[in-house]
């Protein structure tokens, strides 16, 4: 199954803002600024990055998880299930 195209388009604008900050940090970098501004802006990246992952993890939830546990096809069940344990074993 796909993402929805709501939360695509949301993602993706996100990642393009994300791509912009990180790119924003290589020239922090190139032009030697103070490290703590550059780590200040590398946490702020990931805390970012972690607001796409949870928005993803909950439309996953909400749209593919959803239909394959109320799907009568007990593998694809078993599947998701396996999917999403081998996700949060990372």
């Amino acid at each position: 199954m796909t993402m929805q195209h709501d939360a695509s388009r949301k993602a993706l604008t996100a990642l393009k803002r994300i791509e912009g900050q990180v790119r924003g940090v290589a020239r922090m970098v190139e032009d030697d600024r103070y490290c703590i501004d550059i780590v200040t802006q590398i946490e702020a990246i990931r805390a970012a990055l972690a607001r796409v992952e949870s928005d993803l993890v909950r439309q996953h939830l909400g749209h593919c998880v959803r239909k394959a546990m109320t799907s009568p096809d007990e593998t694809e069940q078993a599947r998701v299930i396996d999917e999403l344990v081998q996700v949060f074993k990372r």
